[in-house]
Parts: structure tokens; C-alpha cells; sequence
């Protein structure tokens, strides 16, 4: 990567950070938008750091970045196709490489069959995130196709980092185990999902950076570890020490409950899936995931316990979670509802 001129719109989330890091540690000439707001991650040194809205094409053009020419163009922060319009504008014949940036929440649910691969029936349904990222999809392979734009969808699964509970009810979860209540996991505590460090994320998309095999395709960088959301929370309880008090209720039991919930864990987390990663090891042979989630989760509960001031327990969650269990007992483990 060494010289290699990148630009990143976004780097301080949780995959953007990580990318940021791996490619300043590799030597690329390394150039990064974002709003200026999240300090949460700050970017190594030696990183151009540039402020603007990459939705405004004002401050775009008045960018120090913006008639400059990149091997490689990533972008972290689409979410609706005329973001991706705005980027085909800005960069065609400015980038040797575009890479959008999107989700495996975007393949059907239920799989029709597993595990997906990049070829699998794709069906937004209800859930806004997975749609518009679909649509972006459909904007960028439509660019490809009928100009010529070198495009690349990498579709990432669920990714996290020391900084997040891959939990939709965050530290709620580990705070109420540690005075002896129960945490509400879905359905039956068995459905299959993906969970992948940002690190290992970090280091796929890179190794991919300027590879022109992949032009115009898509590609997964997920884990290859099969995880249970039963076993998830497993392995949160024993980094933080406790016993991993379980109670098993339907999606659409703890919808009614915590509304904002209900749509993510009725479209997308109840639903079993696996991803084949053979396209990018056959791109990618000597690539392999280094942190295990248990590594992982041991590296979460270490960083919250670091401050207390991260511990923020959500009062709304923590009473429904209360009223999803109400008459069960704080000895009993698990239950199959």
C-alpha cells in the first residue's frame, strides 16, 4: 500500500476507523472526510483529516481534495442513491477504484438457501437501512454498467469493535447480569449470525484496495466463526465475569414491549444466516479473521470497565426487559418460549 493515494469518505465509525488505521499502517498516502463530530475514534497520524458534509456539494467543491486524483475511493457513509449519483459525479475519471460500502442485510430474509454468497437473491423488505442500501447498490452497479465506473459493492455483515456491544440493548445487557437480572435474547436463542472485528474487517478491504479483478463485482468480508445469539451473549457473561441469565421471548413479543426494536429483530437478526467467504479467500489466500469473538468480547467488556462513564444503562430497555420477564425467577437460566 505504500504510496498508494486512498481517500475515505467517513473514518470514524466502526469500519471506517479501523480501515483508516490499517491503511496509515501500511503506508498509503491516506486522505479522510468526514463531518469534524465524532471524536470517539480519532484517525492515527499522518492522515489528511478533511471537514465537509459529503451531502453537501458546496463544501465538496471547496475541498483542497476536490480536482485531486485517488487509486482508490471508499465510501463508509452512503445510504441513499443519490449519494452514490453525487460520487459517480465527483469522482469518475478521478478514482481508479470505487468501493461502496454495504450490508449483507440486503440479501432476502428468510435465505432462500445457505449460505449466501454474492449471487443471492437480494429483497430490501421493510426495514429502511437494508432497502436504501439496496437501492445504492442498484445505483452503483447501474453507473458500472452503463459508463464504465470502476465500482466494487463489498458487503460487510455485522461489525464491532471494543467501543460496541454487538447487542441491540448495549451495556444494558451486562449491567443487568451484574445485579442478577435476566436479559431477554429472541426466539429461541439458536438463529445463526455473523459478528466480525473491525480490525479483520479492516484488513480484507484493504488487501482488495486496488485490485481490478473485482471491478464492476461484489464481494463479502464477513467472519467465517458461526455464532448463536444464545452463544453471543455467552460469551459477553463470561468477559464480564457473570452468569448469563437468559429468558427467551418472540421478536414480535419484545416488539410490543420495546417498539424500536421490533423492526430490526422482525426483519433482519431473528433470521438464521451464513455467508460464503470463499470469493474472497480465492482473492484473498492468505487472509484469515484474527480476533474470535470471544477474544473480542473480552476486549468490549475490558474497555466499558476501563470508565464508568461509558456504562450508560437505557432505563426504557432495562423496564421492558423487566416486564418481559415479570414472574420468572432470577435463578433460572434459560427458557424456551
Amino acid at each position: 500500500m505504500t504510496g498508494m493515494r486512498v481517500l475515505l469518505l467517513g473514518g470514524t465509525g466502526v469500519l471506517s476507523s479501523a480501515t483508516a488505521h490499517e491503511l496509515a499502517s501500511q503506508g498509503a498516502e491516506l486522505t479522510v472526510i468526514t463531518r469534524g463530530r465524532d471524536t470517539r475514534r480519532p484517525l492515527p497520524d499522518g492522515v489528511r483529516a478533511l471537514r465537509a458534509d459529503v451531502r453537501d456539494d458546496a463544501q465538496m467543491r471547496g475541498m483542497p481534495a476536490a480536482d485531486e486524483t485517488f487509486d482508490a475511493v471508499v465510501n463508509f457513509i452512503g445510504y441513499h442513491p443519490d449519494d452514490i449519483a453525487a460520487d459517480v459525479a465527483r469522482f469518475e475519471g478521478r478514482t481508479g477504484q470505487y468501493v461502496f460500502i454495504s450490508t449483507g442485510s440486503v440479501y432476502a430474509r428468510p435465505a432462500p438457501r445457505l449460505p449466501v454468497d454474492e449471487s443471492s437473491a437480494r429483497r430490501a423488505g421493510a426495514f429502511d437501512y437494508p432497502r436504501l442500501k439496496l437501492e445504492c447498490e442498484d445505483a452503483v452497479e447501474q453507473a458500472y454498467r452503463r459508463r464504465g465506473f470502476p465500482a466494487t459493492i463489498v458487503r460487510a455483515a455485522h461489525v464491532y469493535d471494543e467501543q460496541v456491544l454487538p447487542v441491540l440493548a448495549g451495556w444494558t445487557v451486562i449491567d443487568r447480569w451484574r445485579r442478577g437480572r435476566p436479559v431477554v435474547v429472541h426466539g429461541d436463542g439458536t438463529s445463526l449470525w455473523n459478528l466480525m472485528h473491525a480490525r479483520d474487517f479492516a484488513r480484507a478491504l484493504t488487501g482488495l484496495l486496488g485490485d481490478e479483478r473485482i471491478t464492476g463485482e461484489s464481494v463479502h468480508i464477513t467472519s467465517d466463526e458461526i455464532l448463536t445469539w444464545d452463544g453471543i451473549h455467552r460469551e459477553l457473561a463470561r468477559a464480564a465475569g457473570v452468569d448469563p441469565l437468559i429468558v427467551h421471548r418472540s421478536s414480535e413479543d419484545i416488539g410490543r414491549e420495546i417498539a424500536w426494536m421490533g423492526p430490526v429483530l422482525s426483519e433482519d437478526f431473528r433470521h438464521s444466516l451464513l455467508y460464503d467467504n470463499s470469493k474472497l479467500h480465492r482473492l484473498l489466500p492468505r487472509f484469515a479473521p484474527g480476533t474470535p469473538f470471544r477474544r473480542g468480547a473480552a476486549e468490549i467488556v475490558d474497555f466499558f470497565d476501563a470508565d464508568p462513564a461509558r456504562q450508560r444503562l437505557d432505563k426504557d430497555v432495562d423496564a421492558g426487559f423487566d416486564r418481559l420477564t415479570e414472574g420468572r425467577g432470577n435463578g433460572e437460566h434459560e427458557h424456551d418460549v
